[in-house]
């Protein structure tokens, strides 16, 4: 594994050691690379990660061949790819010298997965003793469902998250609806990266690494957050809502003269500065609406007053008069209007890269974390499959005529 040292970089000179492959693992240790850990990629031999083939669209390469998807790309920036048959004894062993030097390995194989390939937590464990070894599966390492495998999709929908997303029954297009992306991943990923960082904070400390046993189930359960809290209080389970908040009003979508905006007012005072920027002061003294507990309580009344009053004026025209009293708003952007918006630019919210055997240059979002001291740090577009595997190897001590050899059995 890389011996350099990234200046500058939070987690410099932290060696992680990548067994994960789809989302919410790669997710978790592109976080960690992009803070500037050395990340190697272990994947299959001629595969690859799952997600390389996860389109379209894909990447299309300089001699006209499909590559790679576009998947594939949002979460394995700034890693180096080495491919590895670990059912192979002898790709096994490799991947254990790997992680004898290693500060973090992340999985997310299937309970027990890798102990027929001596990669499993105790058996690293054993070679090396300050190790973060982080375990990602769908419902954790114990218990009813550990054996189980897990999926975004299916933990929105038993971790109560699509119980609440959707429109209200009764409502047109009612049903329980995901989440537009596969947002438990994307937490678990979060999560797991937060682990590890406490892990090697301890390993650090006391020369003793540990296992962080992280679950999608658990994860999406602990995400529910004030709607969780909600049930908790008053033992009613909430439902769906649609674009509304189950503790604020008015906190919801509303058409304008030409489209539609989000409207997300979170106090009495901004109500009452809403009214009267919208020459509409009649909401500020109506009983029914004084406070955010009678507006909550009165939701249903409250939209069919406010959407005549919103109708009045376009979006852009409401988002200037309202954000000049301090009243939160925005638009409903498409994606691409995302990343056309000034703070969007300002903040440099696209990465582009290149990788020399595609066509064109990959771009990815960059990482939201904007550090005085420790930047992050884009040095590596996502790797072409297998494209370190030479280079990782040499760097272990190994021959040009032991790594040509383990190529032609197949072993890399």
């Amino acid at each position: 594994m890389r011996s350099d040292v990234r200046p500058g970089a939070a987690l410099s000179g932290v060696k992680v050691l990548d067994l994960s492959r789809v989302l919410a693992g790669p997710w978790a240790t592109q976080a960690l690379a992009d803070m500037g850990a050395e990340v190697v990629k272990v994947e299959r031999p001629g595969v690859g990660d799952d997600t390389r083939a996860w389109g379209p669209p894909f990447f299309e390469t300089r001699d006209g061949e499909r590559g790679d998807a576009a998947y594939f790309t949002c979460a394995n920036r700034n890693k180096r790819s080495v491919t590895i048959d670990m059912a192979d004894p002898r790709g096994a062993e490799l991947i254990r010298q790997m992680a004898a030097e290693a500060d973090v390995v992340v999985e997310n194989f299937k309970v027990g997965g890798l102990a027929k390939y001596g990669l499993d937590y105790e058996s690293l464990a054993a070679i090396n003793r300050r190790m973060v070894y982080c375990s990602i599966t769908g419902f954790g390492q114990t218990g009813p469902y550990a054996a189980r495998a897990g999926y975004d999709y299916m933990i929105q929908g038993m971790g109560g998250l699509m119980s609440i997303t959707g429109q209200p029954d009764g409502a047109p297009g009612a049903e329980p609806m995901k989440v537009g992306v596969a947002v438990v991943d994307l937490f678990t990923g979060l999560y797991a990266a937060n682990a590890i960082l406490c892990g090697l904070l301890h390993a650090r400390a006391t020369g003793e690494g540990q296992h962080m046993d992280i679950a999608l189930f658990d994860v999406q359960a602990a995400v529910l957050a004030n709607q969780a809290s909600n049930y908790f209080a008053t033992g009613k389970a909430p439902g769906r809502l649609g674009n509304a908040h189950p503790n604020l009003a008015p906190y919801q979508v509303f058409a304008t003269a030409d489209g539609a905006m989000v409207l997300a007012i979170g106090n009495d005072g901004q109500f009452r500065a809403f009214a009267h920027a919208a020459d509409a002061p009649e909401l500020a003294e109506d009983p029914r609406f004084a406070t955010n507990a009678l507006r909550v309580a009165a939701r249903g009344e409250l939209a069919q007053v406010m959407a005549p009053i919103l109708a009045r004026r376009e979006t852009r025209a409401w988002i200037a008069l309202l954000e000049a009293v301090g009243v939160p708003c925005g638009p409903i952007n498409m994606i691409d209007q995302v990343f056309e918006e000034p703070q969007a630019v300002h903040r440099g919210l696209v990465v582009e890269q290149v990788r020399g055997d595609l066509a064109a240059p990959i771009r990815t979002v960059a990482s939201p974390i904007r550090a005085s001291r420790t930047p992050v740090i884009v040095e590596r577009p996502p790797p072409a499959l297998g494209a370190d595997t030479a280079a990782v190897l040499a760097a272990m001590g190994k021959s040009e005529a032991e790594i040509a050899a383990l190529a032609e059995d197949g072993v890399i």
